[in-house]
């Protein structure tokens, strides 16, 4: 059985409200006593209402409330990123309540998956910066649908800069933008955590022969990437 599967019923076993040893529920799992210890733990720190110690007994006294989920990996990375945007925002309340949920769901994630690139919603990098680029998504989206200029600021350039978006890349936690840059008359890509300004320009801009996103495909490869 699973580590994900097995605390899944210890929750049904628990919130019976019956006193339960650690004995018989090894038994019933078919573990030892040491992996129900362990797994007590883990469903403590996760928040689940575990009561009891060793040599007693456990139960839980509330209700658990959620279902099991079986979330696919971009299911799971999309709550990640958005678990860490939330936590990386300027309400202590909500930020608070993000970091809580990350920890409960580091907690009962699968043992059998690969090793983890860090806490599940927090890991320094590239989470923190995925997080910061984060908000401008809904800025660059909404700009290749209307076909909009943006002009935008990259960290370490002193020079705004006017672009024509053309395609979001996702790479594994981190955004990338494909743009015609109207300032160098060239093609760009950059990571959109990166921006540090963001604004609209008036106007909107039609595809033009050499300044597509078709035009740039075949030589992306040779283009090198503003970081």
């Amino acid at each position: 059985m699973k580590r994900a599967d097995r605390l899944y019923a210890l929750m049904m076993r628990l919130k019976d409200g019956d006193l339960h040893r650690a004995e018989d529920l090894a038994k019933a799992l078919h573990v030892s006593i040491r992996t129900i210890y362990r797994d007590m733990d883990t469903l403590a720190a996760s928040g689940v209402p575990v009561e009891g110690a060793r040599g007693i007994g456990y139960t839980a006294r509330a209700a658990i409330t959620l279902p099991p989920l079986n979330l696919t990996e971009v299911e799971l990375e999309a709550l990640h990123l958005g678990l860490a945007a939330v936590g990386a925002g300027t309400l202590p309340d909500l930020a608070e309540a993000a970091r809580a949920l990350s920890a409960k769901i580091d907690a009962v994630l699968p043992q059998d998956v690969g090793p983890a690139p860090g806490r599940f919603g927090f890991a320094t990098y590239p989470f923190a910066e995925a997080a910061q680029g984060f908000r401008h998504m809904p800025a660059f989206r909404s700009a290749i649908r209307a076909r909009q200029k943006l002009r935008v600021t990259l960290a370490g350039d002193t020079q705004a800069h006017v672009v024509r978006p053309l395609h979001i890349d996702y790479w594994g936690r981190v955004w990338t933008c494909v743009v015609w840059d109207e300032t160098t008359s060239d093609f760009a890509s950059f990571r959109i955590d990166r921006i540090t300004a963001l604004s609209t320009v008036a106007g909107l801009f039609v595809n033009e022969p050499g300044k597509r996103l078709s035009d740039y495909a075949p030589h992306a490869d040779d283009r090198p990437q503003r970081r």
